[in-house]
């Protein structure tokens, strides 16, 4: 039975590159983006939930993130919840409503942002080439157990490599989108 299996490469560097784009949606550019508060936990009902499943989170303004509590006994600890984020936002309590001006980014504050992007990046590119690795050593198994020849890992190897090639050229991409975002004033 062979152990190299494509589908199951392919889906495993799909899966690095989405994870990434997960990463940086929670990264602050200058505009306001619901995804921001995702990594935000709120103590009620006696645990700990994610901020959407108390809240909707909406972006009236692009300055501006409004987040709609659902039950008026859970509006401070979202307040508690959202300031402890480290997010840099000071929420402001109107009603069941939370609005939560975004303050603009100083230039030291973009560079790091930028940075933190790069490094996301190259955890995404580090994953797909330990894929790669994991895809070449199936390969040359397969190969020793006799299930395919010199040629047709020859052949898989470069198909690998195209892959690997176009899941991290993904990846640059999406860095650099990002970072143009951020560092845009």
């Amino acid at each position: 039975m062979p152990k190299y299996d494509k589908a199951d490469i392919e889906r495993r560097m799909v899966g690095a590159v989405e994870s990434l784009k997960s990463d940086l949606t929670g990264l602050r550019t200058g505009r306001a983006n619901v995804a921001l508060l995702d990594p935000v936990m709120v103590e009620v009902y006696g645990s700990m939930m994610p901020l959407n499943q108390v809240a909707t989170v909406s972006a009236p303004e692009p300055r501006m993130l409004s987040v709609q509590v659902w039950d008026r006994s859970n509006v401070t600890p979202v307040e508690k919840g959202i300031a402890h984020a480290n997010l840099g936002l000071n929420p402001m309590i109107d009603g069941q409503t939370l609005r939560l001006p975004l303050p603009d980014l100083t230039e030291e504050r973009r560079k790091e942002l930028a940075k933190l992007a790069g490094k996301y990046a190259e955890g995404a590119k580090i994953a797909i080439r330990n894929v790669r690795r994991d895809g070449m050593e199936a390969l040359k198994e397969d190969e020793k157990k006799k299930d395919i020849s010199e040629d047709d890992r020859k052949r898989m190897e470069e198909e690998v490599q195209k892959l690997t090639d176009r899941f991290v050229a993904e990846v640059d991409a999406a860095a650099a989108h990002k970072e143009k975002e951020i560092l845009q004033p």
